[in-house]
């Protein structure tokens, strides 16, 4: 994974504060509209001023201080679900992912390679379950024989399977599940690395609005050659619940909801096709 928002956030609050860096091993976050009770039980509201009386949001508050907020508050997490495109650098096209997971490794959601055909996925424990359909195995085929192809589909497609999510084939889809990785910046934040375009980095308060009923104050940040639109909860804690990016590696939408919601990640039932064994 590239830069996303909370990344994007950490480099305009160090531009602009002169921090040395954000929160160290957390940094990223994205889209996806909460519902009122993700975002408006409990935390502060960030409704604050000098006297303690204003309504607006974030009164009193730069646009820094509201990008820290919004790191501090979606890196704290213990759990979230995470919606996007993500680029993938191996094939030069995109994952969609559609996860909920926590910081105890454990997820569940579906994703697809450009478009193509759509895989189930849990991680539960140190194995992770993928069951895929035809059109996701005949994409992924792309160059075997058409009766391998149709050997693989015949035995694969539809079923559970489960393998190492410690193996070789594994580690690479089980990191998507690392609640702290998906909120890593790319770099790392707290290195010097961080700094590399953050010369040109601002952010600014933009208009307020609302995401799937919940209330939202804009920040649009700008990192060189790249923009993005920051959506953070003005209601309960200041998660951050969307980012739209125009930026040439990281162009899209992200999403980010069900903060600190259980994870349903148990073990699929049935016949699972144990592929370490098949490999082995």
């Amino acid at each position: 994974m590239r830069r996303t928002a909370l990344a994007a956030l950490c480099l305009t609050a160090v531009a602009a504060t002169g921090l040395t860096g954000c929160f160290p091993g957390q940094d990223k976050a994205e889209d996806k509209p909460t519902n009122s009770s993700q975002s408006g039980k409990s935390g502060q509201s960030g409704r604050t001023s000098a006297a303690g009386k204003s309504k607006e949001p974030f009164a009193g508050l730069s646009a820094e201080e509201i990008a820290e907020r919004a790191m501090d508050a979606t890196t704290g997490a213990s759990s979230l679900r995470f919606k996007g495109d993500v680029p993938d650098d191996e094939t030069k096209g995109t994952i969609q992912i559609d996860l909920a997971l926590n910081k105890k490794g454990e997820c569940a959601g579906t994703m697809s390679m450009n478009g193509q055909g759509t895989a189930d996925l849990v991680k539960s424990g140190d194995i992770l379950y993928m069951k895929y359909d035809e059109a996701f195995l005949r994409a992924q085929s792309d160059g075997e024989s058409k009766s391998d192809t149709d050997a693989v589909v015949a035995m694969l497609a539809g079923k559970w399977t489960k393998m190492s999510a410690t193996g070789q084939d594994a580690k690479d889809i089980a990191g998507f599940c690392d609640l702290d990785s998906v909120l890593e910046g790319p770099v790392g934040v707290d290195s010097d690395a961080s700094h590399d375009s953050g010369a040109d980095a601002t952010v600014s308060r933009g208009r307020t609005t609302t995401l799937d009923g919940t209330p939202a104050l804009v920040l649009n940040a700008v990192d060189g050659k790249d923009r993005y639109t920051l959506y953070v909860a003005s209601e309960g804690k200041p998660y951050l619940l969307r980012m739209d990016s125009t930026s040439a590696d990281d162009p899209g939408t992200i999403t980010f909801s069900e903060f600190d919601q259980p994870v349903s990640a148990q073990k699929p039932t049935g016949e699972i096709v144990d592929l370490d064994a098949l490999s082995g």
